[in-house]
């Protein structure tokens, strides 16, 4: 195990920064995720851990030595790749225990490695097979415990789920969290797919062109996102998001107006543009609004699509068109929102519906910077009645 740590990290190639600044830090046995769209800069600043990539600029220390111009060999790292890359011709044993072979280990040790690390990914009594008589799953174990063999300081994971088909994946997602307790080691896990992000890592550092946007617990990301690029990237479907105008006492969008107290939140002034943000599941039916924990006034919509998956109803929302004025220059622009609801309810297409947003779960993010604002709004009752409610930060 061993404490990671980046700072001022930079990788450019030629007019193209892929890392811009990077600092990191990451503590002993700590699963943390890197994740991002593609082209982020994950793989790049994984590749600068590994030593596979020299950065142009920063330094890199893991446990208490600086390993920023050291080779991989010497890094105390071992790296499972998105493909599995085993070796065709050889069993699992000799797969497993290549790297050993090369380093000149006793048999007996060896063997003892072998033995645990496939103990660890459950293989016991497969060391004799070969690759092609494995499932997908079963080579990636293959591949994990090539790496465990070598004893690592830190495991270094590039989207080794990504080749697998998801009931597969989702396997696997349990046994990485398994293995990374049975152990206590510190990963570093890139991956462009948040279900991975959210349940398997301590932390989640989300990164956007090269520059890191967020690092903390998944829940914080999804709850407080430090900006709009966070806030959008973190949670499926996305977080509906539309413009206003922060009025006296109201955010007024898109023929929407919720009252609020402006007062409350730091350094928001009347007639300020900002950008609202509320998740699909902070949208109710006018209904059920008494789950909202500050529900708003209702306004009238119409249903346009609807996706059943399972466990709840995507419903796809527009805008009444006689609430608006349709000469406005932005009517064409107008979008509508996304709701969840539970499966049983009684809903269909093109159908007027009431709907409150819970005023305790809108976002507010500055709307030229996209920094966070506000997590939550307080109406003026709220603050009348001396409930302070959820502030900005």
């Amino acid at each position: 195990m061993a404490r990671v740590k980046l700072t001022d990290v930079t990788k450019q190639y030629d007019d193209v920064t892929a890392v811009d600044n990077m600092n990191l830090d990451l503590k002993d046995g700590e699963f943390i995720c890197l994740v991002g769209p593609s082209g982020c800069g994950k793989s790049t600043t994984l590749e600068t851990v590994a030593g596979l990539t020299k950065p142009t600029s920063g330094e890199i220390l893991i446990g208490d030595r600086e390993v920023t111009n050291l080779p991989p060999k010497d890094r105390g790292i071992a790296m499972v790749f998105q493909n599995i890359a085993l070796f065709p011709h050889m069993d699992v044993y000799d797969n497993i225990s290549f790297g050993l072979r090369l380093r000149d280990f006793p048999k007996e040790e060896m063997d003892e490695r072998v033995d645990e690390a496939a103990r660890v990914v459950r293989l016991q009594g497969m060391l004799d097979r070969m690759p092609s008589e494995m499932s997908g799953g079963q080579r990636q174990r293959v591949a994990i415990a090539r790496a465990i063999v070598r004893d690592p300081d830190v495991f270094l994971m590039d989207e080794p789920l990504a080749n697998l088909d998801a009931k597969l994946r989702v396997n696997m997602r349990t046994e990485l969290q398994r293995l990374h307790k049975q152990l206590d080691t510190t990963i570093i896990y890139v991956t462009h797919n948040q279900a991975e992000a959210m349940t398997m890592s301590d932390r989640i550092a989300v990164l956007n062109k090269g520059e890191l946007q967020q690092i903390a617990a998944p829940l914080t990301c999804y709850n407080q996102p430090a900006n709009r690029f966070v806030a959008g990237f973190i949670g499926s479907p996305s977080m509906n998001f539309f413009d206003a105008t922060a009025g006296d006492g109201s955010l007024d969008a898109n023929g929407y107006s919720i009252a609020f107290d402006t007062a409350a939140v730091d350094g928001l002034g009347a007639d300020d543009p900002v950008e609202v943000g509320i998740r699909p599941e902070d949208i109710y039916l006018e209904g059920n609004s008494g789950e909202a924990e500050d529900p708003s006034r209702t306004f009238s919509v119409e249903t346009d699509v609807l996706e059943p998956m399972g466990d709840e109803i995507f419903v796809y929302l527009k805008p009444i068109l006689e609430s608006f004025d349709e000469e406005d220059a932005d009517f064409e622009e107008r979008q509508g929102l996304l709701m969840s609801v539970d499966p049983a309810t009684d809903i269909g297409e093109e159908e007027h519906v009431e709907i409150v947003f819970d005023r305790a779960r809108i976002h507010l993010f500055d709307d030229q910077t996209g920094d966070a604002i506000s997590h939550g709004v307080v109406s003026d009752a709220d603050v009348e009645a001396g409930d302070e409610g959820v502030q900005a930060d």
